[in-house]
């Protein structure tokens, strides 16, 4: 049984000189990414066991073995660099996976001078695989023999009772295919994680022959996992099952916010050469002029070297401690304004913060003599590097999170103000602003922002998407040569950078945005009016919300109501579930927000895409096709009881309407319609809510008329019913810009659900992001929609698009556009007939 207590010195498995990693001339094995360790450039054709142990792992190309130290430590034994690509010619392994060797044995042979010509370079690597648990300490940096003493290892300190955990559990495994879109990259990485933090056991991820420990989010990243890519999951401890389900789980299920924060759909084309004029990419749109303003990173003087060492590890740890601190404020503020983005962003920029290949890698540095700023940077350097040299665009783009996390350490190193003023109205351009620089920005009034590098999907991005800030990205190098104070225009949806713009063309921008301003405020002048047609009939305008804050600002804006509340804002970033008490306390706030008007509620749809972590779910193939929504409700009925008897506690009833999720067939409405009488009754009320049905399948679309006998009202969720209709996930990254709600099989699903409601003398609403689009308004009306809920910034502007419209012309057109072949065809019709603007 291994001990972990026990220090090991290990034997040089090799002879020849030794290197440091940081030497060696691979960026995934110099950054530490795969473990520490140390490295040999060989000059015999075998290599042996540096110690006593088992055989855990033997690489299908034969040039790698691993071995598991009778302490426990996990030794990964790489012959050469490149050297898989030799798909093993050349190798001849001597052992089996499961072999018991002893110290010096021989592990594999290898044709020295056939690898030599063929790879990359012959040096080889002893890398521990779970440095949580261990560290090396180098014996000798000179040449050495085989057999001869090369290198300590150490335990760290364990947590209480993790030793004694990992001695009794059992060790189990999985394998699962990763579903985030674009691979493990730093935000899911993240959730995995603290996914595995929540456990006692030993998690690793293995893939493409190399493994990282789960509690390091730059080791998984390290690993280049791409999307759909099938990994492997080891678990080792007393509570290994469950670790194991978790991480199963976390990985196949894509990130909530990723629905939220999908890139606008990016056409690279070649723009001629045009005078003053930059051309980029844009990342989020809008039009915008203003003073050019540059902001330049913290460049470091050369550190001359020799400093204190105890003292400048205490600097490094008071700055983390301080950037600690301030992002948890920042996650907390996302948290309370319910911005997901926001909180995935910087949840992940905390763990970032905490990842043990950063720290030991400026720890290392520090005790080598470099300051602590230097070595914080150096450290930060050489994980981009590794992150660029990945081949992957998302994962370059991910560098972005590290080079926000070396300003901010930075800065509290040197004492530098994190503050940084920039005047209201400028265009602000960068070699490559950070998520934190871009929310400071926003707050100052900034009118836009323009990088020589960057992409459209990188967390900047989002954020500017978000905050509705134009932004262009990957403008070059010609960016930061222009001259500050000049101004420009920044024509984002164009993807132009305009450096010498005439006054004809800055008093054409102007113009521009004060009509687009004064648009707006005549449309909030009129918001709390009601939305009525020109032929005089009423169209309620609602909104979707998700929490009491949420709903005052659609009550400000002059909602009509709330036509969706989404209660996962109750259930969701917790360890165990809301109970009765606090979800009444929490809907009772959002009627109370909303005056007089009513509310609808959804009960809780997750399941899919939306994991609860004291809900464990079996993974799945397809999780938008399996429990989720209504479902749920199905198999944890104690669940959705316990919601139905909260909202039964609303005061006034009336005010109260409960939508059901993902609802299929009549029997689910009925079987829920019962259980809310049965519960009322136990309550002693006489007085039931409305009950109304979400129509985002197919099947619920084609069963309306049926449906509409037994509920309220139907709300049209298009968001889910554009992919089930149209067989297309609305995350897929290539697929995602053909998820179009105008597609003319979704207008006929729509009008014959409002067909169905006007059959029994019901309406239908839409709740789906269709209803926010002013070009659809027209068509949703002429369909019979006669409920629409929005965004609430929204609320002014669909009423002032109703108040334009003639519902019989609506009608007859909207009809007609049921005939068009594609949504492209309807959108371009919509704008023939009911031009924006």
């Amino acid at each position: 049984m291994p001990n972990n207590n026990k220090e090991l010195t290990l034997s040089a498995p090799l002879s020849g000189p030794v290197l440091t990693l940081t030497n060696v001339p691979d960026a995934v094995f110099a950054s530490g990414a795969m473990g520490d360790g140390i490295a040999i450039d060989p000059l015999n054709d075998t290599l042996y066991a540096p110690c006593d142990g088992e055989v855990i792992h033997v690489a299908r190309t034969g040039h790698a073995v691993t071995l598991r130290a009778d302490n426990g430590a996990e030794l990964l034994l790489h012959l050469g660099l490149d050297t898989v690509e030799l798909q093993g010619d050349g190798f001849f392994m001597l052992v089996k996976e499961g072999t018991r060797v002893s110290n010096g044995q021989a592990l594999l042979r290898y044709d020295l001078d056939k690898v030599a010509q063929r790879c990359k370079s012959l040096v080889s690597l002893l890398v521990i695989t779970n440095g949580e648990h261990f560290q090396a300490r180098p014996i000798t940096l000179k040449g050495v023999k085989v057999g001869e003493p090369l290198l300590h290892v150490v335990p760290r300190a364990p947590g209480a009772g993790q030793l004694d955990d990992l001695e009794v559990g059992i060790e189990v495994s999985g394998q699962i295919r990763i579903a985030h879109r674009g691979g493990l990259h730093a935000r899911p990485a993240a959730l995995v994680r603290q996914t595995a933090r929540g456990f006692k056991s030993r998690s690793q991820l293995h893939f493409g022959g190399r493994s990282a420990s789960c509690d390091s989010v730059m080791g998984m990243m390290g690993l280049a996992i791409t999307e759909q890519a099938e990994v492997h999951v080891s678990c080792r401890g007393s509570d290994a099952e469950a670790a194991l389900q978790a991480l199963l789980a976390s990985l196949s299920t894509a990130l909530a916010e990723e629905a939220h924060s999908r890139a606008p759909q990016v056409l690279t084309t070649r723009h001629a050469a045009e005078e003053g004029v930059l051309h980029g990419v844009c990342a989020a749109p809008g039009l915008a002029s203003g003073p050019l303003v540059r902001l330049d990173g913290i460049q470091l003087p050369k550190d001359p070297g020799g400093h204190n060492v105890e003292e400048q590890r205490q600097r490094l740890l008071d700055a983390l401690a301080q950037v600690s601190q301030d992002i948890q404020l920042t996650l907390e503020n996302a948290k309370a304004r319910r911005h997901v983005d926001e909180q995935a962003i910087f949840s992940a920029h905390l763990a970032l913060l905490e990842d043990p290949a950063l720290l030991d890698a400026a720890y290392l540095s520090i005790e080598q003599g470099s300051a602590a700023a230097h070595a914080w940077s150096r450290s930060i350097d050489v994980q981009c590097q590794v992150l660029r040299q990945l081949q992957s665009m998302l994962l370059a783009e991910r560098a972005n999170d590290l080079h926000d996390l070396r300003q901010r350490v930075l800065r509290a190193l040197l004492g530098e103000a994190w503050q940084f003023e920039v005047p209201a109205g400028a265009i602000v351009v960068a070699q490559e602003l950070t998520p934190s620089d871009l929310l400071q920005l926003c707050a100052q009034g900034v009118a836009g922002v323009c990088m020589a590098e960057g992409g459209a999907t990188s967390h900047v991005a989002i954020l500017a998407r978000g905050k509705g800030l134009p932004c262009l990205v990957a403008l070059g190098d010609a960016l930061l040569e222009q001259l500050p104070g000049q101004s420009v225009v920044l024509d984002a949806d164009g993807g132009r950078l305009e450096l010498t713009p005439s006054a004809e063309r800055l008093a054409q921008v102007r113009q521009a945005q004060s009509q687009r301003a004064a648009l707006r405020a005549q449309q909030q002048t009129l918001a709390h009016a009601p939305a009525r047609t020109l032929d005089g009939v009423d169209v309620e305008v609602a909104a979707n919300v998700a929490s009491s804050a949420e709903a005052g600002q659609a009550f400000a804006n002059g909602a009509d109501g709330v036509g969706l509340l989404r209660t996962e804002f109750l259930f969701v970033d917790r360890h165990t579930a809301p109970n009765e008490q606090e979800q009444r306390q929490a809907y009772q706030a959002v009627l109370d927000a909303m005056g007089d008007r009513p509310v609808i509620i959804r009960t809780i749809d997750v399941g899919g895409d939306k994991q609860l972590d004291y809900l464990p779910l079996p993974a799945e193939a397809n999780p938008v096709l399996g429990l989720r929504g209504i479902r749920l409700g199905q198999v944890r009925p104690e669940l959705l009881d316990q919601q139905l008897r909260a909202l039964l506690q609303i005061r006034p009833l009336h005010r109260c309407r409960i939508l059901l999720p993902m609802v299929t067939e009549v029997a689910e409405l009925l079987h829920i319609r019962q259980r809310i009488d049965v519960l009322g009754a136990q309550m002693g009320l006489e007085q039931r809510p409305q009950v109304g049905v979400m129509i985002e399948v197919p099947a619920a679309a084609l069963l309306a008329e049926q449906l509409a006998e037994h509920a309220d009202f139907l709300s049209i969720g298009t968001n889910d019913l554009s992919q089930y209709t149209l067989a297309m996930d609305r995350d897929h990254a290539g697929l995602a810009a053909r998820v179009d709600a105008l597609h003319p099989a979704l207008l006929r699903l729509i009008a014959q659900t409002c067909a169905g409601a006007a059959r029994h003398g019901r309406w239908a609403g839409v709740c789906g992001a269709l209803a926010s689009d002013p070009l659809a308004t027209p068509v949703l009306i002429g369909l019979g929609v006669r409920e629409l809920s929005v965004s609430p910034p929204q609320v002014g502007e669909i009423k002032d698009r109703v108040r334009r419209l003639d519902t019989a012309q609506c009608r007859r057109v909207s009809t007609d556009l049921l005939n068009l072949p594609s949504a492209a065809a309807v959108r371009q019709a919509c704008h023939q007939h009911w031009p924006l603007g």
